[in-house]
């Protein structure tokens, strides 16, 4: 089984970063396969950004869709769930959202969640209610640091979410997601002083991914979901072009 781990960014350490959490929490015999678009935002924080990004990523998951190259499961390592629902409709193969899987976990687990991110949180708030998960989260914690900074002081930055994760707890909280790229890894770490389940989307989604891969409930062949045929376009990648045009044979 090969899960194609796609960052939406270019910044190739959160790819390193995610790379190495997937790979601990995969099952023997999956292989992950890491990827950094070849264009766009180095760190996703603004509606703008994100918009470039998912462009970015429709582009990098178009070469993993046919031929040798091509993967059973994709999993976006991105805490936006970027260009999730485009994605699942180009791709001839599961497509798993870091922050959805995570959330869908959570909700297995208890009554509401809540979710800690660095920094701003009004786009996370955005993605509950587009993934229908508004009224199952219990709030949403923005702390004070920036994906650099979780590289460069995983150590502080664990505390800043470590007193957020208490927050969240005190909000009514059943369970943490650890919403970001950035925090892939961090909660082994953090586990041991919260008194809720922690959540990391990377290793929610491969494990998640694993279980679609196995099931093969196939794809859509009619409605919103199913692959688009016979679209023309103008200047795209012949990959991503040749995905507008129908799905692979």
């Amino acid at each position: 089984m090969r899960i194609l781990l796609a960052n939406a960014n270019t910044t190739e350490a959160i790819t390193e970063l995610c790379a190495a959490a997937a790979r601990g929490t995969a099952s023997p015999g999956t292989v992950i396969v890491p990827a950094t678009p070849r264009f766009g935002p180095a760190v996703i924080s603004t509606r703008a950004e994100n918009a470039i990004a998912s462009h970015a990523v429709l582009d990098l998951l178009a070469g993993y869709a046919t031929g040798e190259d091509r993967v059973d499961a994709v999993l976006l390592a991105v805490s936006h769930d970027t260009a999730l629902e485009a994605a699942r409709q180009l791709m001839p193969c599961p497509v798993l959202g870091m922050t959805e899987a995570a959330c869908l976990t959570a909700c297995m687990l208890g009554a509401r969640f809540g979710l800690v991110t660095l920094g701003g949180v009004e786009m996370y708030s955005e993605l509950m209610a587009r993934h229908g998960l508004a009224t199952r989260c219990a709030g949403l914690e923005g702390v004070d640091a920036t994906p650099p900074q979780a590289l460069e002081d995983p150590e502080g930055v664990a505390a800043k979410v470590g007193a957020a994760i208490a927050r969240l707890v005190s909000q009514g909280a059943d369970s943490v997601v650890l919403g970001g790229a950035a925090l892939a890894g961090m909660e082994e770490r953090l586990r041991r002083d919260a008194s809720v389940p922690l959540l990391e989307g990377i290793a929610c989604g491969v494990r998640l991914a694993e279980m679609l891969v196995r099931m093969a409930p196939g794809k859509p062949a009619t409605g919103a979901m199913a692959a688009p045929r016979g679209r023309g376009s103008i200047g795209l990648s012949p990959a991503l072009a040749a995905l507008l045009q129908g799905p692979p044979g």
